[in-house]
């Protein structure tokens, strides 16, 4: 009786301690099933707002599309605008070159200081001295057209033609060894680049923008440990001679194109030379066969906001501008027989264009001067007039 007791209290225990467990386990599955169920509800609602962001998205993008599309279309109207109203603004500025070019202002001179002047410069000269140096009796009255020949290499170089043999040469950039020649200046405008040139390889590299070429020889300044001018033969490609030339302090000639220190012209007399003394231009007369230096002359035409000059019939006409640039003007002029009264002389204003001069050439044979402006190549042509002291020569003393 004992062992049945025993065996039916050990069976109910069993029993308590099975269903405390059955108990246990249903509970915890019902924890489960409810995180089950918060996690689905959770997973659907993502799976909603996913949706909604989409097509928001969607939608945005249309409308930034469609705003783009828009804007585009605003800026080139825009630009459209902008060219029309440009091209009408050059044309305007062209028509106003052209009147004060027709109507140059006159020169604001006293009348008391130019008898002054006019009576010392009588006093001064003779009628046997006019011809001295030039026997050349034209000075620049104004600037009748310009021609913009077409764009082509850097921001700074030099183009000129050669009056002799009318080939025309390009120099691009302020410290190269390799120029190009073309047969005429048509070569040259329809040269794609520099492709219809000959390429001419110097010895050395030459200096800033005064370089001048005159009858098949090419005249440059090298700068090394001596400042030397190089007269290079083109038609051979060989040196021909060489000279030290006397500059001082190796300063630009011109503080708005500061690479070039020494300026080589050519006009109707043969070979001039512009260099930097102090703070003014100095002019020399060079011998073209030997380089050797004539005769000098301090020009009084300050170094400070000039951008460049040329010389035509001995008479040195320097161009001004400002930083940054605008019209380029004459501003300065000297003529090496004292044969341009100060009332005679130019007021000269080029047309407005891209920037600065770098360089200016003048043709004798065509009255042209050769300008690059900021990469493009350009033309000027002059008209001239007689020398007032060539139409009415002084009386004797």
């Amino acid at each position: 009786m004992r062992a049945a007791a025993f065996f039916l209290l050990l069976l109910l225990g069993m029993l308590s301690q099975l269903s405390q467990a059955q108990y246990h386990y249903q509970g915890l599955m019902n924890y489960l099933e409810s995180r089950m169920v918060a996690m689905e509800e959770r997973i659907a609602l993502w799976h909603e707002q996913n949706s909604r962001y989409n097509s928001d998205l969607k939608q945005f993008r249309r409308q930034a599309t469609d705003l783009l599309e828009k804007l585009a279309k605003d800026h080139e109207k825009l630009q459209q605008d902008l060219e029309g109203t440009g091209a009408r603004v050059e044309r305007v500025e062209r028509e106003m070159d052209y009147i004060e070019t027709k109507n140059p202002p006159k020169p604001c001179i006293k009348a008391k200081d130019k008898i002054v002047e006019q009576e010392a410069a009588v006093k001064k000269k003779k009628k046997d001295q006019f011809f001295e140096v030039s026997v050349c009796v034209d000075i620049v009255s104004n600037i009748r057209a310009m021609k913009i020949l077409k764009r082509l290499g850097s921001t700074k170089g030099m183009w000129t033609k050669d009056s002799r043999t009318s080939k025309v040469y390009v120099f691009n950039g302020t410290s190269e060894d390799t120029l190009y020649e073309f047969s005429s200046v048509k070569e040259l405008s329809v040269s794609s680049g520099m492709s219809k040139g000959k390429g001419i390889t110097l010895p050395s590299t030459w200096n800033g923008t005064g370089h001048a070429v005159y009858n098949g020889f090419l005249y440059y300044v090298s700068e090394s440990s001596e400042l030397q001018v190089i007269k290079f033969d083109l038609r051979n490609s060989s040196v021909a001679d060489s000279a030290v030339f006397p500059l001082e302090d190796r300063t630009p000639v011109y503080t708005l194109n500061p690479l070039t220190l020494v300026d080589l012209i050519v006009d109707e007399d043969g070979l001039w030379a512009l260099y930097p003394v102090g703070d003014n231009i100095n002019l020399a007369k060079m011998d073209p066969d030997t380089l050797d230096i004539e005769q000098m002359w301090d020009t009084a035409c300050p170094r400070g906001g000039a951008e460049a000059a040329f010389i035509g019939c001995g008479t040195v006409y320097v161009v001004y501008n400002t930083r940054p640039s605008s019209r380029s003007r004459v501003q300065c002029v000297f003529d090496v027989n004292d044969m341009v009264a100060s009332g005679e002389a130019p007021l000269l204003y080029f047309p407005r264009r891209y920037g600065a001069h770098s360089s200016l050439k003048y043709n004798p044979v065509e009255r042209q001067l050769y300008a690059w402006d900021d990469g493009y190549q350009i033309l000027y042509r002059l008209a001239l007039k007689k020398k007032l002291w060539a139409v009415v020569p002084p009386p004797e003393e």
